[in-house]
């Protein structure tokens, strides 16, 4: 079966034809948690899966992309979806859809909903993939909650150049009378956002309207009209991960859950290359004794997390090794990383087509400030960095698909 030609044309005719064809397994999911947003999607629900589970509740998930292996982007009922299941779902889908149009992520989408009606589960929660209204994963009627984590430029190839265009786009999942969570948002976004939930009659809960987090003491306070709660802070590092545990409580309390669920949600959440510290493994090893550490995020609002985040760590240099896609805002995103790092060395993402080239990374370093360098790979750059400062914090960052690589060579 030959796959449509573009990697990503927004329209759900191919998805809706698909899930007829399936049988519209859409309509037979456990209740179904809808996030959309431009940063923070993965972390908040990483965080809702943690808080719901700690009671025993089987939890689906779906997220994307995957960084190692594509098995992480379906969780059945907790866990990993197996090589043989997937296989299994995806010959369904293949032989069902008979050849006609679709993207890789339509029938991925659909394969994943598929195993999900087929897989007994307490609650499924679904990450949009890009935008939201047309999105592969806006097929659902009648979820049981929706989130909007915060809204900012990215993707403005086919998502629009400004804010309110954007926010537009992830308001599609808005579903009507149903519960919308909305974390921290820009006016012209929170207006937008507004409008389609007024339209529709859906109830919000928006950050510093109906619920308020912050972070006192090293203790995390939230609080809403039902009450304050005094929590640990976010195991994920970072101030924004405040935020984003902001939202998932609210969608928690939204759900029912009580405090045991919201502690849950902020000890036991793990999220893979989101400021990860690396501990073990083969480039860790190559490392020692400097630090090295991951992180996925790819657009200027995640650039200023990050060196917010790096700015809370304990004093240390900081030298950055980057690989981007060259879809990306690169000058956005590194303009604040140069303002908190020493250095930084360039590399191309192996075997994406996409990824800008290290040269061209690090003259957009430069530009912003950085001293900038070449190299040809992530194992060669931590080498000369540790040559020159053996006792560094290492910082891989710029893209997910880079994260992925670093992950796999570091197994």
């Amino acid at each position: 079966m030959t796959l449509h030609p573009k990697v990503m044309d927004l329209v759900l005719d191919r998805v809706w034809r698909l899930l007829a064809a399936m049988g519209n397994p859409q309509d037979r999911l456990p209740p179904v948690i809808h996030v959309a947003g431009t940063n923070g999607k993965g972390s908040t629900q990483a965080m809702i899966r943690a808080g719901l589970e700690q009671s025993g509740a089987k939890v689906h998930a779906y997220t994307s992309p995957h960084l190692a292996k594509f098995h992480e982007r379906i969780r059945l009922a907790g866990e990993l979806i197996t090589e043989d299941a997937l296989t299994e779902v995806l010959d369904r889908c293949y032989a069902a859809n008979g050849g006609a149009p679709i993207t890789y992520f339509e029938i991925t989408t659909v394969a994943a909903i598929l195993a999900f009606a087929e897989t007994p589960a307490d609650y499924c929660l679904l990450e949009v993939g890009l935008g939201g209204r047309l999105d592969a994963t806006n097929v659902v009627s009648d979820p049981a909650v929706t989130i909007i984590t915060p809204v900012d430029l990215d993707h403005q190839q086919f998502l629009g150049d400004t804010l309110t265009q954007i926010a537009g786009e992830k308001a599609g999942i808005i579903k009507r009378g149903v519960p919308c969570v909305v974390g921290p948002q820009h006016d012209e976004s929170l207006e937008v956002i507004e409008a389609v939930a007024a339209r529709l009659q859906a109830p919000l809960a928006v950050h510093g309207q109906h619920w308020h987090v912050s972070a006192e003491r090293d203790r995390l306070i939230y609080q809403d009209e039902t009450g304050l709660l005094d929590l640990p802070m976010p195991a994920l590092p970072g101030a924004h991960q405040v935020m984003n545990a902001g939202a998932a409580i609210a969608a928690l309390r939204l759900l029912g859950r009580d405090e045991a669920a919201c502690e849950a949600a902020m000890t036991n959440v793990f999220w893979p290359a989101r400021m990860e510290h690396l501990r073990h493994g083969a480039l860790v090893d190559l490392a020692a004794p400097a630090e090295l550490w991951l992180d996925g995020g790819h657009n200027p609002a995640a650039g200023h997390a990050l060196a917010a985040t790096l700015r809370a760590q304990p004093p240390r240099p900081t030298h950055l090794i980057c690989g981007m896609l060259n879809t990306k805002d690169i000058s956005g995103y590194m303009a604040p990383l140069a303002e908190v790092a020493e250095s930084l060395h360039a590399v191309s993402i192996p075997g994406e087509q996409a990824t800008l080239s290290a040269d061209d990374t690090a003259a957009a370093g430069a530009k912003a400030g950085l001293p900038a360098h070449v190299a040809p790979d992530v194992r060669t750059a931590i080498e000369t960095i540790t040559k020159n400062d053996p006792h560094a914090r290492i910082l891989i960052c710029g893209s997910l698909y880079l994260a992925g690589h670093v992950m796999r060579e570091n197994a």
